[in-house]
C-alpha cells in the first residue's frame, strides 16, 4: 500500500476550491528546495507555480499574483482562478480560508508571532466576504502538549486579549504550554467565522508524518499548504 503524501482538508468547501497540505514524504526539504517544488507541482497537478512568500512572521497579507512571488508577507489571498496561494510551515500553523461561493481563497502562515500580530485579522480585512460565508481549515502545527513558552509570550497575548488566557496551561519550571489552535479558533470566532475545521494534528509528536522545527532544528524541511480556485462553479 502506497502511503499518501498529502492531506486533503475535511471541510465543506465548494467543488471548485482545491486545497492540500503536504506530509513529510511530499514536503519540501531544505537541501532540495527547487526539485521538491517541481515535484509538488506535478504530484498535485497545480494549475500554475504557487505564489511562494518570503515569510517573516509578520501581519502582512497581500493579493497573490506573479509579481509578488517571494515578497515579504505571511498571507496571500485571491479571487482569481488558477492562482495558487501557498505557505510553508514546520510547527507554525497553516490556515486555509475560502468562502462558500468559491470566489475567494487565502493561505495564512500563523506562528505565535503572526497570531500575536493579528495576521488573521489583517488577512480578513482584505477579503470582501461576509463572515458567515467564510470557512477556515487549521492545518498541521505543533500541538498544545509540546509548545512550551515563557511568561513573555503569554503576557503578549493576554495583554492583547484576556480571553486568550484559556490557550495557556501550566508547564514545568514556571513556563506555559501554548495552544496555537485555540488562539486561532478564538481569533476567527471574534471575526464571526464559525465554520472552523481541522486543528487535530501535532507536528512535533509525529515525526513519521511531519517536519518539526522545534523537534529537529533549523535544518528541518517544510510542509506546504496550498489553496486555489480551479474554475467557476
Amino acid at each position: 500500500m502506497i502511503e499518501p503524501t498529502f492531506i486533503q482538508p475535511n471541510w465543506p468547501a465548494p467543488k471548485n476550491v482545491n486545497a492540500f497540505s503536504t506530509l513529510r514524504q511530499g514536503g519540501i526539504s531544505a537541501e532540495n528546495l527547487q526539485t521538491n517544488q517541481r515535484i509538488l507541482n506535478i504530484s498535485l497537478k497545480l494549475p500554475h507555480e504557487p505564489i511562494w512568500l518570503n515569510q517573516i512572521h509578520s501581519n502582512i497579507a497581500i493579493p497573490a499574483s506573479e509579481k509578488v512571488r517571494y515578497q515579504e508577507a505571511d498571507a496571500s489571498y485571491t479571487d482569481q482562478s488558477h492562482t495558487v496561494c501557498a505557505v510553508l510551515t514546520a510547527d507554525c500553523l497553516p490556515i486555509l480560508l475560502c468562502n462558500r461561493q468559491g470566489s475567494y481563497v487565502a493561505a495564512i502562515h500563523a506562528g505565535w508571532r503572526g497570531l500575536q500580530k493579528q495576521i488573521i485579522d489583517r488577512t480578513l480585512d482584505k477579503i470582501p466576504c461576509d463572515p458567515k460565508d467564510l470557512m477556515a481549515w487549521l492545518g498541521p502545527a505543533i500541538g498544545p502538549k509540546h509548545f512550551e513558552v515563557g511568561d513573555e509570550v503569554r503576557d503578549l497575548f493576554i495583554t492583547m486579549d484576556k480571553d486568550l488566557m484559556s490557550a495557556f496551561t501550566n508547564s514545568i519550571n514556571h513556563r506555559w504550554l501554548c495552544d496555537l489552535y485555540a488562539i486561532a479558533r478564538l481569533q476567527l470566532k471574534k471575526r464571526l467565522i464559525t465554520q472552523i475545521y481541522g486543528g487535530d494534528y501535532c507536528t512535533y509528536s509525529d515525526p513519521n508524518k511531519f517536519y518539526s522545527y522545534r523537534r529537529d532544528g533549523a535544518k528541518t524541511g517544510r510542509m506546504a499548504s496550498l489553496i486555489w480556485i480551479n474554475s467557476s462553479l
